[in-house]
């Protein structure tokens, strides 16, 4: 029997403890997104093998490298639409069928143009999974492990790119770098069986979408009884069950911040990670010291991405990009002012200060970029939670491909010097707390209840 008192699936969620199901659908969130990771920056770890057969140089070979990127951005959007209109479930089962295909066929591609294509096709498979994987995950769980979950599951790619760049050069090895492709697209598509016969809709989203019934019927695998739900109150909507897109008119300051907030973010982390290598060796750093600092931005990443879920949860999200886009300014400067002033020769202290610096800085945006999905999470309504992500993405990746294409420019403009290029770095620092600001939908600090309309 059906409780007399009706609330909504979050609020019934809040005094109730995580169950199993709950655990296993973000399990398995997770390893989409693993494996979204492993597929995506597959190529980069074997392109020196495909470059090799392809008998092409590098720079002809950079848009094969660069068409994923492209595909994320557009798959982000498109896959969080697509999710917002036939369920995260079915949308997810749809993206791993397009990005474990796209894998397989990359690997039997015969030029740079084949190549680049399965990419972009496979890119935007990357992106729909990665939208719809986050939104899936933070719906069943309660509002008290939200930020901490999202912030964690955002580390799944960067983790896919580590075991990929483990296995994949012994596979490769053994065998033949288009044997690894086919490999790792075959193993993604076994995902589908998980997604199909494990995962389901969130009762939030069904109720969302006029399907009462199936929500109420999907919300007893993890609540102790048959609760009469209700849509939930939202500050974007009318709290009546509405459906409202992206682009509504109630959701244009979320869009104007997001978009100045994680496009400015993704500039200084692609930025970063695209180009040390290139100034730290123009400043006298072997090349081996200069991956050195890389590596080391990826693990200060993971563990800052981390813990600005933690904060999130603790402080709210306002205060925490505030906080994170006054460090990120102030590492850029402070990295920049040293890069500019090395010796000829850099002395150890000297690069140790440099590699902690990119550490810092990788920790700053690393952690901006999780508390974004944070926000958006929280800030959309789930009527267009999944097209809301895959527009913060779409953004995040115009920052990620304008810093790729252009910071070789910055850097030539210099003649030698890094100011131009850090000089934009710190703009885009700056710009990242446009979502402390314009954002009115952030998740409040612990104890401090949710505004919603009278």
């Amino acid at each position: 029997m059906a409780s007399t008192a009706a609330t909504t699936f979050s609020a019934a969620l809040a005094s109730r403890p995580v169950r199993r199901f709950q655990w296993i659908t973000v399990g398995i969130c997770l390893l989409i997104l693993v494996s979204d990771g492993i597929d995506m920056q597959l190529l980069g770890i074997v392109a020196p093998l495909v470059i090799a057969d392809f008998g092409v140089d590098r720079g002809t070979f950079g848009i094969a490298m660069s068409a994923a990127l492209s595909g994320f951005g557009l798959g982000g959007w498109l896959g969080g639409m697509l999710g917002d209109r036939i369920g995260r479930r079915y949308a997810l089962a749809f993206a791993a069928i397009i990005f474990g295909l796209g894998t397989i066929a990359a690997g039997q591609a015969g030029s740079v143009t084949s190549m680049a294509l399965w990419r972009l096709v496979s890119g935007i498979g990357f992106g729909a999974a990665y939208s719809n994987a986050l939104t899936m995950a933070s719906e069943w769980l309660p509002d008290r492990l939200r930020p901490i979950t999202v912030s964690s599951l955002s580390v799944g790619t960067p983790i896919g790119g580590a075991v990929v760049g483990w296995v994949a050069p012994a596979l490769s090895d053994l065998y033949s770098w288009r044997w690894t492709f086919m490999v790792f697209g075959i193993a993604t598509l076994f995902l589908i069986v998980l997604i199909i016969a494990v995962l389901r809709d969130s009762p939030s989203f069904l109720i969302a979408r006029g399907r009462k019934a199936e929500a109420q019927a999907v919300a007893r695998r993890v609540l102790d009884e048959d609760i009469d739900l209700m849509p939930e109150r939202h500050r974007a909507d009318d709290g009546a069950g509405v459906a409202i897109g992206v682009l509504h008119r109630s959701n244009l300051r979320m869009n104007i911040g997001v978009c100045t907030s994680f496009t400015a973010c993704a500039l200084v982390a692609y930025g970063i990670l695209n180009w040390s290598t290139t100034f730290l060796t123009a400043a006298g750093f072997t090349l081996p010291q200069a991956g050195n600092a890389v590596s080391v931005a990826g693990i200060t990443s993971m563990v800052a991405a981390i813990a600005a879920g933690f904060l999130s949860r603790r402080l709210g999200t306002r205060t925490v990009m505030s906080g994170i886009s006054i460090a990120l300014f102030l590492c850029i400067v402070t990295l920049g002012f040293f890069v500019e002033t090395l010796s000829p020769v850099p002395t150890e202290t000297e690069r140790l200060i440099v590699v902690s610096l990119i550490g810092a800085s990788a920790a700053a945006f690393s952690g901006g970029i999780a508390t974004m999905y944070v926000i958006m999470t929280h800030g959309y309504p789930p009527s267009c939670r999944s097209s809301g992500i895959g527009f913060g993405i779409f953004m995040s990746r115009v920052g990620a491909v304008s810093a790729s294409a252009f910071g070789g420019a910055l850097l030539e403009l210099g003649n030698g010097s890094v100011i131009p290029f850090f000089a934009v770095l710190a703009v885009g620092a700056i710009l990242v707390s446009a979502a402390s600001f314009i954002v009115d939908q952030h998740m409040p600090p612990a104890g401090r209840p949710v505004p919603l309309p009278a």
